[in-house]
């Protein structure tokens, strides 16, 4: 009986959905033709609803989320829960512990941190007295609750929203509020050991999301200062230069140094002619390293040697850990945020550069909301070694703390989902469920209860045994709703209870999905149903790998 059910059933599933999708449209397009007419106020009784009309109309508002933000849902959520799964059993796998931080802060705590990126931090209204503002990063947060508990070392990880009052390019993730991943080491340990660290947890991240096209741009902040110095530039227009020329990824040498020497006051004498081409060196951490090297100037500048001494120290580390092919050393790699004082490094791939043609895309764009067109995704992930910003926060505190060193990276996840929605052969195979069985009742006769109360414990098996499984919220479902609501469900098994072999301790376990259609499944015995699910699910996943492990890996 219920074999030539299912036969019957399955042609007519996807047959009549069709039809359905076509009644729907044809229903949607006659309602949109009705609509003039419809629009027309009646003139009786006018006056009467002229009041209420003014009432509801003040109750209107515009259904749209802010710009630069978006609503999550679906699949994208699924994506994403995947990706925070992946970083944070990385981060556990390098002895990371998690902790929490409010969304705002004192505005004095974020103030003067970040240079001219300040100017993107959203600032609240007077609150009780306090003068506060949304994060713009998760590290100084992190700074402030070391220094706030004197904590003297630990591994952290933190997975959270922050704000920056951006230009939002949407389908970039360049978005006014997103997540952030961070790792962050915080101790005094022998020179160099946590920075390599954060480098290889940067591969296994990448890596683990199937990103493979990267290169890690690296700098070391003494080298970058020392080199200003031999050219001199004063103390106080160092970090002014320094976000000039990190513009030299995006902007010919000759546009950076226009800004140094137009906008930025700095003269002819320290306007590169003597070490632009110093700035502009890049290649593999031992090529540039040779190459500064043999260079006097910056061999008898000390801080310029102390940050060539920690690049040798360094190239050990990255080798020990096989990660030198994903590094690039790029001298003109800057770091707008005024903490970093040691190594800093950012990873990019070739869609993080905006088009060749961004100007003209950018003056021909409708909409200032989303720069999508002329803008590229930009790092994926960035970081670097902030030594004294602990010790700041402990010093204006009146705490007397050592010195507590820090090191860390930070995923920016809106980024990585960008790259990762671009395989859509492999998105398109997402569900939006975790539904992996779907539990149905077929029967008929005066004496047919629809096995509801059955449906419940053989659902309430699969769920003790960690298994996703569902079934319909009535009592005598119609079979081709059954088969319907598992097809939207996502759901590769079906555990069918027949209502004769269901009573003689049988039940039929199928595959579902198109190619299936002609399978009639497997009667197994009651007792053996979990461990023939068990069996069946991983039968479904190809080479034993769900869908969305495929997705983050590439597969």
């Amino acid at each position: 009986m219920i074999r030539r059910a299912i036969g019957r059933i399955i042609p007519q599933v996807t047959a009549s959905r069709s039809n359905h999708i076509k009644r729907v449209m044809s229903e949607i397009s006659n309602a949109n033709a009705e609509k003039p007419a419809a629009a027309v106020a009646p003139q009786e009784g006018e006056k009467k609803n002229k009041k209420s009309s003014k009432k509801a109309s003040k109750l209107q508002v515009q259904l749209k989320t802010p710009k630069g933000t978006k609503d999550w849902a679906d699949t994208d959520m699924v994506i994403r829960e995947a990706i925070f799964e992946t970083l944070s059993g990385i981060f556990k796998r390098h002895g990371g512990v998690t902790i929490d931080t409010p969304v705002f802060e004192l505005r004095e705590i974020l103030s003067g941190k970040y240079g001219e990126d300040s100017k993107l931090i959203y600032n609240l209204e007077d609150q009780g007295g306090e003068l506060t503002s949304l994060r713009y990063d998760l590290t100084v947060p992190f700074a402030r609750f070391v220094a706030m508990n004197n904590v003297q070392n630990i591994k952290r990880y933190h997975i959270a929203k922050v704000y920056r009052r951006d230009q939002p390019a949407m389908t970039k993730g360049r978005m006014r509020e997103f997540y952030q991943c961070d790792f962050d080491v915080a101790g005094a340990y022998e020179a160099l050991v946590p920075d390599a660290e954060i480098l290889s947890i940067i591969v296994e991240g990448l890596t683990a999301l199937g990103i493979n096209d990267f290169k890690i741009k690296l700098n070391h902040r003494k080298i970058l200062d020392g080199i200003f110095k031999i050219a001199g530039v004063a103390d106080e227009d160092v970090r002014k230069i320094s976000s000039a020329v990190d513009k030299l990824d995006k902007s010919p040498w000759e546009a950076v140094k226009r800004e140094m020497t137009e906008e930025k006051g700095q003269t002819e004498e320290t306007d590169g002619k003597n070490w632009g081409s110093t700035v502009k060196l890049k290649g593999s951490l031992s090529e540039v390293y040779e190459s500064l090297a043999k260079d006097d100037a910056i061999l008898n500048n000390e801080l310029a040697k102390q940050g060539l001494d920690e690049i040798k120290t360094l190239m050990g580390y990255t080798s020990a850990f096989n990660i030198d092919q994903f590094i690039s050393f790029d001298l003109s790699l800057a770091r707008g945020l005024d903490y970093y004082t040691g190594l800093i490094y950012e990873a990019v791939t070739e869609a993080s550069a905006p088009p060749e043609n961004a100007v003209e895309l950018k003056k021909k764009s409708k909409t200032a909301e989303d720069a999508s067109e002329y803008v590229g995704v930009g790092s994926i992930a960035a970081g670097g070694r902030y030594d004294n910003l602990v010790n700041m926060f402990a010093k204006a505190s009146g705490k007397n703390s050592a010195q507590i060193p820090c090191v860390g990276i930070s995923f920016g996840v809106e980024r990585l989902f960008s790259l990762i929605k671009q395989r859509t052969h492999l998105t398109n195979t997402i569900k939006p469920s975790s539904t992996q069985v779907y539990i149905m009742a077929f029967g008929g006769g005066k004496d047919w209860t629809g096995y509801l109360p059955e449906r419940m414990q053989v659902a309430k098996q699969l769920w003790t045994e960690g298994i996703e499984a569902e079934y319909v919220y009535k009592s005598k479902a119609n079979p081709r709703k059954q088969f319907e609501a598992a097809e939207k469900s996502g759901a590769s098994i079906a555990v069918i209870l027949g209502k004769e072999e269901f009573a003689d301790g049988q039940v039929r376990i199928k595959r579902l999905g198109p190619e299936f259609a002609d399978d009639d499944g497997e009667l197994v015995p009651t007792a053996n149903m979990v461990e023939t699910v068990k069996e069946k699910l991983l039968t479904a996943q190809k080479d034993g790998v769900n869908d969305v492990t495929r997705l983050l890996r590439g597969l």
